[in-house]
């Protein structure tokens, strides 16, 4: 599930909940917390049991279990299957009306956020063409179990809230940070989770998985970029 989809679910536990329930006209707010995990604020902001729309939001297809924290409704759903969603949704994924904003071109080194950026568009568009090379295809996401994959499952989970966020606000800076945070998870994946066979290693399942999830990378990472009114290069 996308947090779109849990926003899905959530209107309906609200509408569910009160006869005719209004839901505020902006939306339910949904943000990621980590692989797999999207709270929400909606029955603070609605006045509602916390409790009964999780109750609620449980009964959801997807959503493998919902609690409540601090007045939050915190929703559980399966943490790979974000990575094909993202790739389902493609240019539309997490996209909001967020100001122009960004980095520095120069330096072109890590001390630079937007080079980190940049070069993580990169790699993870040279892994696509690397794998047709092999006739590796995207996988399904399944077996993303290493604390790097899941990391960077919960950046790409995070963004659309944050673009969300940048767009109320009328500032880019939550966005821009996020996609700092996504870059750098995605770097730890391409170094210690490798997409490509490396050696005499023969292709299996982990490989087409991890395609997949670089895909999903590259397309959230091109999204928020072209929100902030940056050009997604696939060489820097």
């Amino acid at each position: 599930m996308t947090p779109a989809d849990v926003g899905d679910a959530l209107v309906a536990a609200v509408r569910d909940a009160v006869a005719g329930g209004v839901v505020p006209p902006d939306g339910v707010d949904v943000v990621g917390r980590g692989p797999g995990v999207y709270a929400s604020p909606v029955a603070l902001r609605l006045g509602l049991d916390p409790e009964d729309l999780a109750r609620r939001v449980a009964r959801w297809p997807g959503v493998l279990r919902a609690e409540v924290a601090r007045g939050m409704v915190v929703v559980f759903v399966e943490p790979g299957s974000l990575a094909a969603e993202v790739i389902a949704a493609g240019d539309s994924y997490g996209v909001a009306r967020v100001p122009g904003g960004g980095w520095d071109e120069w330096p072109r080194t890590w001390e630079n956020p937007g080079f980190a950026v940049r070069y993580a568009y990169a790699r993870a568009a040279a892994v696509r063409r690397w794998a047709d090379g092999l006739g590796i295809g995207p996988g399904e996401p399944v077996g993303l179990v290493r604390d790097e994959e899941l990391a960077l499952l919960g950046a790409l989970g995070e963004l659309p809230g944050r673009a969300r966020q940048a767009e109320r606000e009328r500032d880019p800076g939550a966005l821009v940070k996020c996609l700092e945070r996504l870059a750098g998870a995605y770097h730890d994946v391409h170094e210690r989770c490798p997409a490509l066979p490396r050696g005499d290693e023969k292709p299996g399942a982990v490989h087409g998985a991890r395609v997949t999830l670089a895909e999903a990378a590259r397309i959230a990472l091109a999204n928020g970029m072209n929100m902030i009114g940056e050009t997604p290069r696939e060489r820097i």
